[in-house]
Order: C-alpha cells, then structure tokens, then sequence
C-alpha cells in the first residue's frame, strides 16, 4: 500500500476558502502600502549565501535552509571535509545558494543592484513568502510570508511616523486591537555603556528580547552565560523591569542615561516619533484600545536582528496569545555590506500568517471575503447547456461567479454539489423554461423558486 503522502512540519496547504481569507489579508496590506506611496517589487525565493550570510547574527544565520549545488556537487571535496569542522564548514562546500530568510536584506541586495535606476528616497513594498529553518510551533513556520515596506535614502524620523500610522491603519480595517512596542538600538547601546559592557551590546540584546518567552530568570541566566559580570546584570534588572507611562519611562531613562550620548539620542528620537504618532492618532486612541494601552515604549524590546541601529517596533494582539504580529525597525547602513555606504533605511514587515491565525480565532473576517460561487446553473443535456451558456455569460459580465454543472449528471447529484459548495442560487432550464425564454431560479436557503428571465436573474442574485 503506498505511504499517504504529507507536507514538511512548519508549512501549510491552503484550500480555496482559506487562500480567499488569506488574499483578503494581502490587499488590505497592498492597499494601505499604496496609499502611502510605496511601489511594489519581488525578488528570487533564492540568494547567493554571500548575501544571506552574517546578516542575522550566529543565530539566524543557522536558520537559514541552504541549497545543496546542482550536479555532482560532491565533485572536488575533500573526503575529511565529512568528519572535520562539522556541518557549518560542510555547507559551505556543498552550497552556494540559500532561500530568503526576510525581505530586508534581499531589498537592501536590490537597492544597491538597480541603484541607478531608482530615485530616492526609494519607498517599495514587497509580499514574498521567506523560510526559516526554525522549531515549528504555535504560530512559528518554516515557510511563511512578510508583507514589508521600506524606505530608504532617507534619514527623517517621519519616514517612522508615517510607518506607525501604516499599522494602526491596516490592524484598524482588520478589527484587530492591538498594541504597538517602540524603542531605539541607540538606547540599548546607552544602556550597554551605563552598565559597563558596550562591548556585550550584541548578547546583551538577544538575551533581554527573549524577556517575553522564556522569562526574567532565564534572561539572567544567559546573561551570565554569556560573561556578563552579575553587578552589570544588577544594574539592568530596574532597566528591565521599568514601569509607567511613555512620558515618566523618557524621564526615569533620560536620568539614567543622562552620561551617555548615544542613549540621549536615541530617547530624543523615540520621544519625537511618539510625540508626531499621537497627534495624528490621538482621536481613535481610546476609541481602538477601551482604555488600553495601544502605544508603548518597551525598553526590552531589542529585535535580534544584527542590522537595526534606531527605532525598533513590534506589535502584539491584544486579544489573542500568538508572538508579534508586525516589526521593523531602522537600520542605517544595511547596504554598505554591499558596498553603498551612508543609505539609511527604515521598514516594517506584517506577518500575513500570524495575522492569518487571530483573524480565524477572533473570526473577523468580514461576510463578503469570498470567492465561493454564487449561481449554479443546472445541465440537463446538450440542448439544455447550450441554452444557458449565454446566460452564465451575462451573469459573469455582470460580475456575479457563476458555473454551468460540466455534466448532464442526475438532478440530485448536481444539487448535492450545490448544497456541498453552499452555493445560494441554482438556475434551472428545461422544456418548459428554454420555450418561455426563461429559467426556474432556485434560492437555496429558503427554497423559493421563481420564474425569470435572464436580466430579472441578475437582478436577484446580485439583490
């Protein structure tokens, strides 16, 4: 008996009730982009590993799923390459080429690729699907899609603002509450430099942006792992565990980090993308979040990744226990790893699956996202099809989804069908209906049947 075949943990099979849900999602995502200015762009699944790798830290760079060369890939290999240095040192001699594991870097790859054909700043937004060789759990997959927007060539902190306002507008079409978290890399730097390890500023931050999943004590734990003295772990721990308003959080750090310049600068930015954010949103504040809170500064927040350098965002679901939902950050000099120093960036990237997934649970999903059939005409024999095929025509030209059943199957066989795809009107043509010009019009729900013609159908169906 042959084995039933199944998918790799970590991906998903989308049926056509769910990819309808699922590009209902990605054009409220594209029509918000849009609004703004963003213009859309797609790059290759796969990348030279040259551009993948040292760009997400030690940790991402194990995620990464490599590509094993095409043809004899084994041609030239040391035999000992097998026992010495391990898997890392293996890879490298087998594979050239490695599936994205974001959007940033490959649109960085791009920027300074097409460089002379883009005017700056350049504004792009992209909806790909990336990979990550990552333990599949709730809300985690191997292969999931980002829907980012970017601009780069532009220092101005309103480039921040305006991305801010693009996701409190896409989780406001959606339904969704939800709370967005700011801080600023130039703060996590101050704090490194207050506590005495600028030079931990890497291990520092991957450790505390775990604070979420694992928990204070195991973010001191590997804090300590990873050298940092316990004196300098002491003198995070108020840091950490900080609390109140946006407004005393900036006074509190502004004293703590009042010797550090690189920390002042980093508040002053924070303060100001927080300040424009609230004059353009404060009236629906209270309105989204019932006295929630719907903007907060997160001096934890640290985004592993390696690359950021300013403001840095996340976004959770109030409603819902799943990981962050969107992120992004600045990152100032992305493009100088390909030789274009100085082009300042700063993006954002929602997670279309994650979204996918509290849409479902809180079923916000509006009536109307469908793609389901709405008229089924039934097909009694040729003399039959061929009578209603003009009909099915104008039906299609009148923007309803209609089909003609392709068989002259039994009549009950074509109602299950109708029934099975919950489609709400049948049209049915026999003698009768095909000599009085018309067709019996059956509304599935009620049960109703009507005599009409082919204009009086439309009407019903699109009514």
């Amino acid at each position: 008996m042959a084995q039933k075949p199944s998918i790799p943990k970590g991906t998903r099979d989308f049926g056509p009730a769910e990819m309808a849900r699922r590009n209902y999602i990605f054009d409220t995502i594209r029509s918000v982009y849009a609004l703004y200015g963003f213009r859309q762009i797609e790059t290759p699944s796969m990348e030279n590993l040259s551009t993948l790798m040292g760009k997400y830290g030690e940790e991402g760079d194990k995620l990464l799923f490599k590509i094993l060369d095409s043809g004899d890939f084994l041609r030239g290999i040391d035999p000992s390459a097998f026992c010495e240095g391990g898997t890392p040192k293996l890879a490298a001699c087998l594979c050239e080429k490695g599936l994205r594991y974001d959007l940033t870097v490959p649109f960085a790859r791009y920027v300074v690729q097409h460089r002379e054909e883009l005017t700056l700043p350049f504004r792009r937004f992209q909806i790909q699907p990336v990979w990550r060789a990552d333990r599949p759990q709730k809300g985690r997959y191997r292969e999931f899609y980002q829907c980012d927007a970017d601009v780069v060539g532009s220092d101005s902190l309103l480039n921040e603002v305006e991305l801010m306002q693009i996701i409190d507008e896409v989780f406001r079409r959606f339904g969704i509450r939800v709370c967005i978290k700011i801080n600023n890399r130039k703060i996590l730097t101050g704090i490194a430099e207050m506590i005495g390890q600028a030079d931990k500023i890497v291990d520092i931050t991957v450790a505390i942006d775990k604070l979420d999943k694992i928990g204070l004590d195991a973010v001191n734990a590997e804090l300590a792992e990873d050298g940092i003295p316990a004196d300098a772990i002491e003198k995070l721990q108020p840091i950490i565990k900080l609390c109140g308003t946006n407004e005393e959080k900036i006074a509190t750090m502004r004293e703590v980090l009042k010797d550090s310049e690189i920390g002042l600068k980093g508040i002053d930015e924070v303060e100001y993308v927080l300040r424009q954010y609230v004059l353009v949103t404060a009236s629906s504040l209270e309105e989204r979040t019932e006295g929630g809170s719907l903007l907060e500064l997160d001096l934890t927040l640290a985004r592993g990744l390696n690359y950021y350098t300013g403001c840095i965002f996340e976004v959770k679901a109030l409603d819902v226990e799943i990981g962050s939902i969107t992120g992004g950050g600045r990152y100032d000099n992305l493009t100088g790893i390909f030789g274009m120093p100085g082009l300042s960036g700063v993006g954002i990237s929602f997670g279309a699956d994650r979204i996918y997934d509290v849409l479902n649970q809180l079923d916000l999903y509006p009536k109307e996202v469908s793609t389901a059939t709405q008229l089924l005409f039934v097909n009694f024999g040729e003399a039959e099809a061929s009578y209603a095929l003009p009909a099915v025509a104008a039906c299609r030209r009148a923007g309803i989804r209609a089909e003609i059943y392709p068989d002259a199957a039994k009549m009950k066989k074509q109602m299950q069908y109708a029934n099975a795809r919950e489609i709400p009107f049948v049209a049915l043509a026999g003698e009768t209906e095909m000599a009085a010009g018309t067709f019996t019009l059956k509304n599935m729900q009620t049960g109703e049947q009507t005599a009409v013609t082919t204009e009086q159908l439309i009407a019903a169906v699109l009514a």
